[in-house]
């Protein structure tokens, strides 16, 4: 038998590691790969069960509205009102002077609801049923401190009215739920017909730019999903 010098020995232990490392490299390789492939199971997983919500036909109108950003107020108070028409021209006015933005690329709604939807009708309707849509919005004239006879967001000298903003295209959204509601009131109120009265508040909104949506809490939560920032006054 013959025998290996040290220089054969030496080379074959050296032959013998060198594949031994191969075998482990194409090891780690095919474990690699085998870890790539569970991590894009698991992510093709995620995003097949991220949620998306539903669009309704009913809702595309807020995407129509132009606007490189996008803003949503939701308002249950005459207070509230006020706070949304004062921050909606705050918002329209620091856009245009400090970022040179017109106010066509802005895409702002005013939600009118609960206790606010009233002042979504016009001075007709406030001097028709004005006392029985102050009572249930809980709302005085600060003036005369009486049920008011008129819109008192919708004309003035200011910039902050309907009738200000509304020129300078932003939207409103007036609840028809609640607006049922306060027919009801009116129709008890005055022997009306519930349907008939119903479809004259909803015939005299406050300005050309508003329109009656099916609930106020839906609309604001259906701009939300279509990228409208939301402020809540």
């Amino acid at each position: 038998m013959s025998r290996q010098t040290p220089l054969a020995q030496e080379r074959r232990s050296f032959l013998t590691r060198l594949n031994t490392g191969a075998a482990s490299l194409a090891a780690l390789a095919m474990g690699g790969v085998a870890l790539e492939g569970v991590a894009r199971a698991k992510d093709k997983s995620a995003s097949s069960t991220r949620f998306e919500p539903a669009r309704h036909e009913k809702d595309d109108w807020l995407d129509k509205l132009p606007g490189k950003h996008r803003l949503i107020f939701d308002t249950t108070s005459s207070q509230g009102v006020a706070d949304a028409l004062l921050f909606g021209n705050n918002f329209l006015l620091a856009n245009r002077a400090d970022y040179g933005l017109d106010n066509k690329e802005l895409a702002v709604v005013i939600v009118l609801r609960h206790r606010s939807t009233p002042f979504g009708y016009n001075d007709a309707m406030w001097t028709k049923y004005g006392a029985s849509l102050a009572a249930r919005a809980q709302f005085m004239d600060p003036k005369t401190k009486q049920p008011p006879t008129g819109n008192v967001y919708a004309h003035g000298d200011g910039s902050t009215t309907f009738d200000a903003l509304s020129k300078q295209g932003v939207q409103f959204a007036v609840c028809a739920m609640a607006t049922r509601f306060y027919a009801a009131g009116i129709a008890e109120a005055t022997g009306g017909n519930v349907d008939a009265v119903f479809n004259e508040l909803t015939s005299n909104l406050v300005v050309p730019t508003s329109r009656m949506v099916p609930a106020g809490i839906v609309a604001v939560n259906r701009a939300q999903e279509r990228g409208y920032s939301l402020v809540t006054t």
